[in-house]
């Protein structure tokens, strides 16, 4: 089964994620900050990570700054999403590695075609 860590500082959408998420037969974990996020993705090694950008303790970026220095943990999937959907925010998300980025509200089709894109995108590396 496909684990999936949800770090979002929202609890509604971090929750109803991870329900929706769960209903397609995914496993999830949560986190409400990146800090914690950070935790669980060296505990739980999680198949793909998705990710709010902006949140307290740690942001989106310095997650995905954190695990590009571990080489083990560089390879986990991530995608960005955020309530930043200017060009210039995708533009600099996908810069900094990310292997997506979703604009909030997004619709939960599109998020199931970014999760599965990126996990068949690792499969081949």
């Amino acid at each position: 089964m496909i684990k999936i860590l949800i770090i979002e500082d929202d609890n509604a959408i971090r929750e109803n994620t991870s329900e929706l998420l769960e209903l397609e037969g995914y496993a999830t974990l949560t986190a409400s900050n990146g800090k914690i996020g950070l935790e669980k993705i060296k505990r739980h090694l999680p198949d793909l990570i998705l990710c709010d950008l902006r949140m307290p303790e740690m942001d989106g970026f310095t997650v995905l700054k954190n695990l590009g220095e571990s080489p083990d943990l560089k390879r986990i999937p991530f995608i960005f999403f955020s309530a930043k959907s200017e060009k210039i925010d995708i533009k600099t998300g996908m810069d900094a590695g990310a292997d997506a980025y979703l604009a909030k509200p997004f619709e939960f089709e599109e998020l199931l075609a970014s999760i599965q894109k990126c996990i068949n995108n690792k499969k081949q590396v």
